[in-house]
């Protein structure tokens, strides 16, 4: 029998404990919490179901277990990506998509890290307002547009590296909403541009921040707490070059939405990149983003307490939403403005589904995801709660597993 696959969840059972009790004192409730979340998802903890296909040829039958939905889980983000983007699709324009990614340096990184959630909020700010301002430059685009940014935390090897990745139409709408203005088809906005307005706009925004005590400064750098020391800490990254990256555009809506299914709901790292662990390492996949070709896929192994350090300093803060949309897409006026572009650009709007009225007849549960074995669906024939293990015993031994049934 081949070995199941490595997860996230196995190394936080398997380690967890000690490591929470290694670093009592160090770890933050909402860090306790995910771990928590993750150690239990989709076991009998949290309950489940029994389902079997309807085809009595094939009788194929599964135990699956309830999940968590945490939105630092790698098993749980697929169900979530998928109901984000059904709501996004209908959304989408015909036409060029760009992918611009806003990085903050590594200094201004570090006090990130001692203040989550107020630096990640600038980026969040500083980036957007980048964006709609050159574009509404006549020197550049002279146009209004829309901006989707989803806030990344980490780099490959899970180290602290914030950053915010932009979907953008290729175009927007005139200053008086009369026109749709377009781009250029492989060029949006100038890149140089762009990282000069960034730097000033989040340094700015760091000094506004700072002199209302807003930000906290522990360890190494508790001496940025003095106003002049903390001057005095930017005064370099005025001179240096802040990365600001712009990629190609879409083949297409259909590329746009395959990016956005493995960008918007990605956690620190998946478990597709996870090869090995121990009682002492962990060895994982990860990406040289510095070299080209297949020589940039690398394996790296981490001390298993260093996995799950650089793993939960990924914990975003409690309610602190790494999803938005600003310009034309922001949620106060996205309806109108959508409207407002598609009757520009001479395209219908998206058919409404109609659901079907709720039958008196009783209807037997369906699995969204059909058998396996023959496509057929697969009928719960059991639901037990949590911490108790369901009724149903195959005949011959079936391996339990975990998806997402929310």
């Amino acid at each position: 029998m081949s070995r199941p696959a490595l997860e996230v969840a196995d190394i936080f059972r398997d380690h967890g404990p000690a490591w929470r009790d290694t670093n009592r004192g160090h770890v933050s409730l909402p860090q306790l919490k995910v771990m928590s979340a993750i150690e239990s998802c989709r076991t009998a903890a949290l309950g489940g179901h029994v389902a079997r296909c309807e085809n009595r040829s094939c009788g194929h039958t599964v135990i699956a277990y309830n999940s968590r939905r945490n939105r630092h889980c790698p098993k749980c983000q697929g169900a979530a990506a998928r109901e984000w983007m059904e709501e996004r699709a209908a959304e989408l324009l015909p036409v060029p998509y760009f992918h611009v990614v806003f990085t903050l340096p590594a200094a201004i990184a570090d006090i990130a890290y001692q203040s989550k959630a107020v630096v990640y909020d600038l980026l969040f700010k500083a980036s957007s307002e980048t964006m709609l301002s050159i574009a509404a430059d006549p020197k550049h685009l002279g146009a209004r547009i829309g901006v989707t940014s989803v806030l990344h935390t980490w780099g490959s090897a899970m180290t602290h590296h914030p950053h915010v990745h932009m979907i953008v139409p290729g175009g927007g709408l005139s200053m008086d909403g009369q026109r749709w203005i377009a781009g250029k088809p492989h060029f949006f906005l100038p890149v140089r541009v762009l990282s000069k307005l960034f730097r000033r706009l989040m340094l700015e925004k760091l000094t506004a921040t700072h002199e209302a005590g807003k930000l906290a400064f522990f360890g190494e750098h508790a001496s940025l707490a003095d106003r002049q020391a903390f001057a005095a800490f930017l005064a370099p990254l005025r001179k240096t070059r802040w990365f600001v990256y712009a990629k190609r555009p879409f083949a297409g809506p259909k590329a746009v939405l395959a990016y956005l299914s493995r960008y918007t709901h990605r956690v620190a790292i998946s478990n597709s990149r996870l090869i090995w662990a121990d009682a002492r390492s962990v060895t994982f996949k990860v990406k040289d983003y510095r070299i080209e070709g297949p020589g940039r896929y690398k394996t790296m192994t981490l001390a298993t307490s260093e996995f799950i350090r650089r793993f939960l300093i990924h914990v975003l803060p409690k309610g602190f939403h790494r999803i938005r949309h600003y310009g034309l897409l922001a949620s106060a006026n996205r309806a109108e403005s959508l409207a407002r572009m598609r009757q520009l650009l001479a395209v219908a709007a998206p058919a409404t589904a109609v659901e079907d009225p709720p039958s008196s007849a009783s209807v037997e549960p369906v699995l969204a995801t059909p058998c396996p074995c023959c496509g057929g669906r697969m009928l719960v024939i059991e639901v037990f709660e949590a911490g108790c293990q369901p009724r149903y015993r195959p005949s011959v031994p079936v391996a339990a597993i975990r998806i997402d049934t929310s």
